[in-house]
């Protein structure tokens, strides 16, 4: 695993070299949408301004464990409310980076929700249905994420065709440099979706080959027949492009065990283990993004590289969306596979430090300012 001055350099140089083509390029990214509201767990309270937080999950899961037969009262305190959903958390960054953004998914219905806004002005955006809602927990060490998912069910093609456009889709569909699908464990009937993409729009696509990307976002809750078909079903869009599917280290574990592997507890462990995934999943690449660094595997071998790590982030939530869109848009400008997985690294760490999706300078001053907490 390596991280060097000179790597970085060297990737901060490529990323501003590139900059003049990012606005060459463009992204189609759905299908869900949330409010998320970013929540703090009271551990003491001083006085009606002053608490200390609950800081991590082990602590706050020792409280809860210490209630059963008891009861409990939890207080949460708001630190922001702010547009959630892997894709539209993704596709905003992608935005920030300097692509052009076409957006479908449930941001409202009939009317976009006003946490989407911003996000409007900044992409061409598309609502199908009403959003869901996120308490997201927040601790050191990680985060819990409550939701209330009801109108996901919404998201259907037929939806897509009723309340935008077949045709509109389909072009996106065809000509986008990245296209990106994500949230599948959330969305009943996305598998539905892939699998009319396969059947009625890929076999038209014509022109160069593309990238497209898949995250199915802790499947751990899906049967695992349809965790199968849906990696399937990735797996046959290969054909048409090349299939980025991205893990983070809890559901590299989930994919082990119903592939019929044994999870991994090591970085040396989870290497062997992404191989190994691979192999039974052939897209053109794999990545794995744990907390402290990031990996993939493609037909180049096996790369890996340390993230700046932060005790105290600003922002959890969103952060594996960041390292995904940062990771894309390295492919996208034709980096290695070593200065992609520095590129995603380096966007989640700016967003957890800032709450800010970073520009592509700003990423490339990160990369030369290395920070060291």
């Amino acid at each position: 695993m390596t991280n060097t001055p000179e790597l970085r350099e060297q990737c901060a140089t490529q990323l501003e070299a590139a900059a003049s083509r990012v606005s060459s390029l463009s992204a189609f990214i759905g299908l869900d949408g949330f409010v998320d509201e970013i929540l703090h767990v009271v551990d003491k309270r001083e006085n009606a301004e002053l608490f200390t937080r609950v800081p991590t999950i082990a602590q706050f899961s020792e409280r809860l464990a210490g209630a059963a037969g008891k009861s409990t009262n939890v207080e949460l305190v708001g630190r922001m409310r702010k547009l959630g959903g892997n894709g539209p958390i993704m596709a905003n960054a992608l935005a920030s980076l300097g692509l052009k953004v076409t957006y479908v998914g449930n941001l409202g219905w009939p009317n976009l929700h006003p946490v989407f806004e911003d996000f409007a002005r900044r992409a061409e955006v598309h609502t199908i249905a009403a959003p869901g809602l996120t308490d997201a927990l927040e601790f050191n060490d990680g985060k819990i994420m409550v939701g209330k998912h009801e109108s996901l069910k919404d998201i259907t093609w037929d939806n897509v065709k009723s309340r935008w456009s077949a045709e509109e889709f389909g072009a996106r569909f065809a000509t986008a440099s990245l296209v990106g699908f994500v949230n599948w464990t959330m969305i009943p009937f996305m598998s539905d979706v892939w699998a009319t993409l396969l059947q009625d729009l890929c076999p038209r696509i014509n022109g160069e080959r593309r990238k497209i990307f898949f995250d199915l976002a802790d499947p751990e809750k899906r049967l695992e027949s349809d965790i199968r078909r849906a990696l399937d079903l990735i797996v046959a869009f290969q054909k048409y492009f090349d299939v980025i599917l991205g893990f983070n280290e809890k559901e590299t574990g989930e994919i082990a065990r119903v592939l019929g592997l044994k999870p991994a507890h090591t970085p040396e462990g989870l290497r062997d283990l992404s191989v190994e995934i691979h192999k039974r999943i052939p897209v053109h690449t794999l990545v794995v993004h744990p907390v402290a660094y990031a990996l993939c595997v493609s037909a180049r071998g096996v790369s890996s590289v340390l993230g700046p790590m932060t005790a105290k982030p600003l922002i959890t939530t969103g952060a594996g969306d960041h390292f995904n869109s940062g990771f894309c848009t390295g492919r996208l400008l034709g980096l290695d596979d070593q200065f992609c997985l520095l590129t995603g690294v380096s966007t989640s760490g700016f967003y957890v430090r800032t709450g800010k999706s970073p520009n592509l300078h700003e990423l490339a001053g990160m990369l030369r300012n290395w920070p060291l907490d």
